[in-house]
């Protein structure tokens, strides 16, 4: 065998393990700690769990605001927790600097302002995910299975006494929007009185791994890494599909994308917000950043927007 035939094969081990990696990280996340708190920010707040819809323990916390009768309910985007991600530490730093993304997103003083303006707060950790309970052998399915969570927390805020009577507006990001699609999809009746959605950032994760097997070199390996994110969860790329949920979409729903996001492409969001069947919908575009993390920092920075649009549908 000649040196060179062995430098094929080695680039070819190389890729194949890159490639392996990239499957094991997509499929079992690592868990970002629930790192800040309420009582940061002067919050009264109370620790709850409750169960998903398949009797998963989540973890969460509600945030009261005396007087009111209304409710937002929050997740987060996918390998958060409801408190963010400490992405300025290791290793969170690492996986994200190279993308541009290497820096905080504390989510806690979104709630701040969502309590100051007149509104009571349930924000929990999707399964997987900070401190809630490990299911379905700990895989992420983009929505799949964590739909489940969503209509887990509608269920519990309609049958908390001090909540059931609420008005309910949702504030579900990235993959938390995604699993807000799917279990629009799947639970349709579960949504039934709810006001509005607001939601930062939904994305395809075939987009985003198209995108970070260029950066890896491996370009050409879509089809194989399907195939071992199917053996590793059950569910390929064609089974988490956004796109298609976003067509079961009828509540009043306002969309917000970092336009210039090196992970994904707008035309997945367009696609989305095109494919909402109802009228009353808006996306509202970040202009002057190419990272992603400056979209789930967005509402902390120009919150008045998504309140305005809280308001009109939850006065």
């Amino acid at each position: 065998m000649t040196g060179t035939q062995d430098k094929t094969e080695s680039a070819q081990e190389q890729a194949d393990n890159a490639l392996q990696r990239f499957a094991d990280g997509f499929s079992w996340l690592r868990r970002s700690p629930v790192w800040h708190w309420p009582s940061e920010h002067g919050l009264d707040y109370e620790d709850v769990t409750f169960p998903a819809r398949d009797g998963v323990p989540l973890e969460a916390w509600f945030i009261p605001a005396p007087g009111s009768g209304k409710l937002i309910i929050a997740n987060h985007p996918m390998g958060f927790s409801r408190s963010g991600m400490p992405a300025h530490l290791q290793p969170w730093h690492a996986d994200w600097a190279p993308s541009g993304n290497g820096f905080e997103v504390d989510l806690v003083p979104d709630y701040k302002i969502l309590h100051d303006a007149g509104y009571n707060v349930l924000a929990y950790d999707l399964r997987n995910h900070g401190l809630s309970s490990a299911a379905n052998g700990g895989v992420t399915t983009h929505g799949n299975t964590e739909g489940r969570d969503v209509a887990g927390s509608l269920a519990y805020a309609r049958t908390r006494p001090d909540t059931r009577d609420m008005a309910i507006g949702l504030f579900s990001r990235c993959m938390g929007a995604v699993a807000t699609f799917a279990a629009m999809t799947r639970f349709p009746a579960a949504f039934d009185g709810v006001r509005c959605l607001v939601s930062p950032q939904p994305v395809t994760p075939r987009y985003i791994v198209q995108r970070r097997l260029a950066v890896l070199g491996l370009g050409d390996r879509l089809h194989d890494f399907d195939t071992l994110i199917r053996l590793r969860t059950s569910f390929g790329l064609d089974q988490r599909t956004p796109q298609e949920w976003a067509g079961n979409v009828r509540v009043p729903t306002f969309l917000y994308q970092v336009r210039g996001d090196i992970l994904t492409d707008p035309s997945d969001v367009q696609a989305m917000y095109d494919n909402i069947p109802i009228a009353e919908k808006k996306l509202q575009w970040i202009e002057g950043t190419t990272a992603r993390f400056d979209g789930y920092l967005e509402f902390q920075r120009r919150p008045q927007p998504m309140l305005d649009w809280f308001a009109r549908y939850m006065p």
